[in-house]
């Protein structure tokens, strides 16, 4: 699609801006050029071709950094980063990975910050909304998580996201309180976050009915039953069911235009050639929870320790399904930001 111009246009963005992130569009003129970067209000870098992009209304689309720098083994997650960012762009969007650099918070890295990314691998500081600010104070280098890259997608007027899977409310969560931030993200800032679904070794009912009592639309993209990450099958319905990215598209313009503040979560289930039988992972799942009690593995550790273990169990499997659904998210993705952008450009 031929992507124009016009002030109606860059009119209809600003006003979607200000519904994303008002603070933000509360400045006369918050791009300022430096090199092949630009520097936002709070010291946000925004690569030049993501900044172009959102100044003219094209269609770009986040990706976050902890996918890569601790959701799999380097070589992988380098070549997996630029494969999905690759599939944006032949999408015809324009893929931004959010990342903190040295206490710099960046929307869109080079392909050489991405490698520095990957090889640091678990070095990097796993990067919620609740360590923003101490890894910006101690100008760290943090690998955005789904909430901490939601805020900045926000802030900088990016309205969907692409991810593998999302946190959620863990087995045993009514006891031991562990629900993840994701959640409490999405229930507050709107973007529209493109996903497998929740990740299988939580909660997903609990999951699901916290997300409802967040007021998030929770939507099954081409299936009536919410997808499980390794899995298309959680035996748990989708409230709502779209066929199309246009479709998808419609939705997150009317939360736009509604300022309801609140995300989007779309269920996209992972390619059946590449899904891993649903059995043999939930047997490596209980295996590793067991494994979590035993070991006293606890907090932001369970969910890359799992993982592991059961990719580890289930002889690889489960890595190829995470790197194929991963890739088919950015597909669906950037076809719902185009079509969003689309919709925006003709009202």
């Amino acid at each position: 699609m031929e992507w124009g111009f016009s002030t109606r246009a860059q009119c209809r963005v600003a006003t979607i801006a200000r519904h994303i992130s008002p603070a933000l569009c509360s400045a006369p003129n918050p791009f300022m050029q430096m090199g092949t970067q630009a520097i936002v209000d709070g010291g946000i870098q925004i690569r030049a071709d993501v900044r172009d992009a959102l100044e003219r209304g094209f269609p770009v689309v986040a990706l976050e950094s902890t996918i890569i720098s601790h959701g799999m083994p380097y070589p992988q997650n380098f070549e997996t980063a630029k494969e999905v960012e690759s599939i944006v762009r032949d999408s015809g969007a324009v893929p931004a990975t959010i990342a903190i650099l040295d206490g710099a918070p960046c929307i869109g890295l080079e392909e050489a910050e991405l490698k520095k990314l990957a090889q640091l691998g678990k070095k990097a500081i796993k990067t919620s909304r609740r360590d923003i600010a101490h890894v910006i104070a101690k100008q760290a280098t943090g690998a955005t998580t789904v909430s901490a890259t939601m805020f900045f997608a926000a802030k900088v007027g990016i309205s969907v996201f692409v991810t593998g899977g999302i946190g959620g409310v863990h087995r045993d969560g009514e006891i031991t309180m562990d629900v993840s931030s994701d959640l409490t993200e999405l229930g507050r800032t709107a973007v529209t976050v493109v996903c497998a679904g929740v990740k299988s070794i939580l909660d997903i009912p609990r999951t699901l009915e916290f997300l409802e009592t967040q007021g998030v639309t929770v939507i099954g993209y081409g299936t009536d039953e919410f997808p499980a990450f390794f899995t298309p099958r959680s035996g748990c319905k989708a409230p709502t069911r779209v066929n199309t990215a246009e479709e998808c598209a419609a939705i997150t313009v009317a939360n736009m235009n509604m300022g309801l503040q609140s995300g989007i979560l779309v269920g996209v289930p992972i390619p059946a050639h590449y899904a891993a039988a649903a059995e043999p992972v939930e047997i490596a799942i209980q295996t590793s929870l067991k494994e979590i009690k035993d070991k006293n593995i606890t907090g932001a550790a369970v969910t890359p320790f799992v993982l592991n273990r059961v990719n580890e169990l289930t002889g690889g499997a489960s890595l190829s399904a995470n790197i194929a659904l991963i890739k088919n998210n950015a597909r669906v993705g950037s076809e719902i930001a185009i079509a969003t952008a689309a919709l925006v450009e003709g009202s």
